[in-house]
């Protein structure tokens, strides 16, 4: 589960009515939020104040917001449009059941698998609160075993993520048509671009 200091716990129900009336939203849009969302909750206010920890730039604080679902099948662009129109860091906590699931934005959505509350980890560590908040983005946007240079920037990451998520597409496509494929020398061409896609894919993991 996510472990925050006390003094960083808020706990404040917020209504969804005056939540979503500041959202500039389509009719499609608050019908879905009022369909799909049970309960908006602002857990955790994290802070160099609530966490001890330094400043950082632009970034003075992140809300945590727990978010109860009535159904599983939520639409994520609900959960985009909050954070795309809220001045501050959001990490949102999607519950339904005994399930959640973890969220940002970071010029896109990102969430982690939906897992037992018990197995949600996040580990929060950094000497001020922009490290913090790219050790989440590293931890809920990066996927395992993506790459294996830690090196590189969260930015740098993500762009690889892109890059090998891409690369594993055409794999596939290409797996699929050559599986297909009846005639020999077709068979053999599309064999040839697959060894050159996984070539490729090794070189970007790092393998």
């Amino acid at each position: 589960m996510l472990d925050f200091p006390s003094k960083a716990a808020v706990g404040r129900i917020m209504p969804k009515e005056a939540f979503y009336k500041r959202l500039v939203l389509s009719s499609d849009f608050r019908n879905k939020f009022v369909s799909d969302i049970k309960r908006i909750t602002m857990e955790y206010k994290l802070s160099p104040d609530t966490l001890n920890v330094g400043n950082a730039g632009e970034i003075s604080e992140i809300l945590v917001l727990s978010i109860e679902l009535k159904k599983k099948e939520v639409d994520y662009r609900i959960i985009e449009n909050i954070a795309k129109q809220n001045a501050h860091k959001l990490l949102f906590l999607l519950k339904y059941g005994d399930e959640g699931q973890l969220a940002l934005y970071y010029n896109k959505l990102y969430k982690t698998n939906w897992t037992l509350f018990s197995e949600i980890n996040l580990v929060t560590n950094g000497l001020n609160i922009g490290d913090i908040w790219e050790g989440y983005i590293d931890q809920i946007a990066i996927q395992e075993g993506i790459t294996k240079n830690e090196d590189l920037s969260v930015d740098e990451k993500l762009l690889k993520q892109e890059v090998i998520l891409n690369l594993q597409k055409e794999i596939d496509k290409l797996e699929k048509r050559s599986r297909k494929e009846k005639q020999p020398k077709k068979r053999f061409e599309l064999f040839t671009q697959l060894q050159i896609m996984k070539k490729k894919l090794d070189e970007e993991k790092g393998e």
